[in-house]
């Protein structure tokens, strides 16, 4: 190896080793809030555990139906339907969670955003189209 190659090897390692560590000390913050936000709500269930009462008599341990005596076991099974719908209903609410900030922004952002968000939504569709071949958006 010549000279003017290892100082440009050189020269390439240094600005690595310096940039990198200028992008550590940027991130301090987030770990900092990472590690806090993380920490709290460990330090509240463990806390709430060591301090809660035990105690298990038997009118702690029935179910409890507007102060009414309940009728009837508690554990009743729901349709599967029901959460399929909810699931069908999240995805689309999220979908247009995602699409409101392109669609504010869309003159600013240009085409090449445009075509991310198509095929987007093109994925959405077919997932939609798949769930109703598949018969989850049927009520009966």
């Amino acid at each position: 190896m010549n000279s003017r190659s290892k100082r440009l090897i050189r020269s390439i390692f240094h600005i690595h080793r310096s940039s990198s560590m200028f992008l550590l000390y940027e991130y301090d913050i987030f770990w900092a809030f990472l590690i806090i936000s993380s920490a709290i709500p460990i330090l509240a269930f463990l806390i709430s555990g060591v301090l809660a009462p035990v105690k298990k008599d038997p009118e702690k341990l029935s179910s409890y139906e507007s102060g009414i005596e309940p009728m009837g076991d508690a554990w009743l099974q729901f349709r599967i339907r029901y959460y399929m719908f909810a699931l069908v209903f999240v995805v689309f609410y999220v979908e247009t969670v995602f699409l409101y900030p392109w669609a504010m922004s869309f003159d600013v952002l240009g085409v090449p955003v445009f075509i991310e968000a198509f095929i987007f939504v093109l994925i959405l569709i077919v997932g939609s189209v798949y769930a109703w071949r598949k018969g989850a958006l049927e009520w009966s």
